[in-house]
């Protein structure tokens, strides 16, 4: 098969993967005199880090070709579908070619499973040892890693990767065991814990400890390839934070893919269930919120479509506010819809030089059209505070289809 012909191929199979963003990886460049690539920059877009960069990937498969025959996966085993596979030598090709046209910035690349674990682990390594000794190539490198691949081929793409990630793809293992029963959970949160025994050893170590992974290790859990609810969506996401320290969870919409399983769904889930995912996942990260206090705002354990998961836990805990703008701890503003954590840290410093009023918060990038509801200044009291949640309700819905962020 040509090469334009395999580009297509394998861009396209990689396309179902969204844990390829770039966030904490550090700022490499060439412009010293010495190397090739970025990690900083413009170029076609293909991810944003949390400051704002956008990083530009060449976002390919070693191969589609797999031996496993996991039910949502386009490229497993019993699917009818194209299949290609690039040597080594062809994807550091195409990654340094396209850099010097300024198409990318890094490189991020997975594969189906060929021959065993081990052998396609010791495939990606080979990949980004070549661009980074042989080529000295300092963009970004996100590695898919491989379950049950050894732990030295993990140290050894920890050593070239910027990230590693391993996809747990589904919240519970009755969920893995019915659509991709040749995977398990343990094994997968095995390789998880391997990648964080490494990136603390490489923390406590300090600048003599070998360089591992140093933008973390993410994963990705894909929404309505099966009935688990949002609640146990976020509880697993909660637990793989916190037993793993994850950089990211993505999560990504279930898209039909061609000769699917009878045992999948033949439409897409709303696209903002996974934004709503999204926005929970950044208060538990961010806002200090629990999975429970989430959970307390749930219907029928599913985050509510028509209203950001902050407004919605506010609404369901009217008995917090109104909150004192000039008082309040931190915590507690950090729960004001409208108020997001730069706000809240604008709002600490400019009280303590004078009383805030109404007016001030405007001018700190407060979002008054949500949080005049839920907040108290010093020449401002909400005055639907005996209204009933059902009218306040109607007065926070969003103008837009998915509303306003936090």
């Amino acid at each position: 098969m040509e090469l334009a012909a395999k580009l297509e191929v394998l861009a396209d199979a990689a396309k179902y993967d969204a844990s390829c963003a770039s966030s904490g990886a550090p700022k490499r460049d060439s412009r010293s005199g010495s190397g090739m690539g970025s990690t900083t920059g413009m170029g076609i877009c293909h991810s944003y880090t949390p400051d704002g960069r956008c990083v530009s990937l060449l976002k390919i498969l070693l191969t589609n070709f797999c031996l496993y025959d996991c039910q949502y996966c386009v490229n497993r085993r019993s699917s009818d579908v194209r299949r290609a596979r690039f040597s080594v030598a062809e994807v550091v090709n195409l990654t340094l070619d396209f850099y010097r046209r300024n198409y990318i910035e890094g490189l991020f690349l997975s594969s189906g499973i060929i021959r065993s674990a081990d052998y396609t682990m010791e495939q990606l390594v080979a990949v980004a040892r070549c661009l980074r000794e042989e080529h000295d190539f300092r963009g970004y490198i996100h590695l898919k890693t491989i379950p049950e691949a050894s732990a030295e081929l993990i140290e050894l793409a920890g050593r070239y990767a910027d990230r590693l990630s391993v996809n747990i793809e589904l919240p519970t293992g009755a969920a893995l065991a019915a659509l991709a029963p040749e995977k398990s959970a343990a094994s997968i949160e095995q390789t998880m814990g391997v990648i964080r025994v490494k990136l603390d050893e490489a923390r406590e170590g300090g600048r003599r400890a070998p360089r591992f992974s140093p933008s973390g290790q993410s994963t990705q859990l894909i929404v309505g390839a099966e009935p688990s609810s949002d609640a146990d969506i976020l509880g697993t996401a909660d637990q793989l934070y916190r037993a793993y320290r994850l950089k990211r969870v993505y999560y990504s919409a279930f898209s039909p893919i061609p000769f699917a399983s009878a045992r999948l769904p033949n439409r897409a889930p709303p696209l903002l269930r996974e934004h709503r995912l999204y926005q929970a996942d950044w208060l538990l990260r961010f806002y200090g919120f629990s999975v429970a206090e989430i959970g307390s705002a749930l219907v029928g354990g599913q985050l509510d479509l028509s209203l950001d998961p902050k407004t919605a836990w506010a609404l369901a805990h009217r008995e917090c506010f109104p909150v004192d703008v000039n008082r309040a701890e931190r915590e507690a503003l950090l729960r004001v819809p409208g108020l997001g954590v730069r706000v809240v840290a604008r709002i600490l410093a400019a009280r303590r030089q004078r009383r805030l009023r109404f007016a001030d918060l405007e001018a700190l990038g407060a979002s008054l059209r949500r949080a005049r509801h839920f907040i108290r200044t010093a020449d401002f009291a909400p005055a639907n505070a005996a209204l009933g949640s059902e009218r306040l309700r109607r007065a926070l819905l969003p103008v837009g289809v998915q509303g306003e962020l936090f």
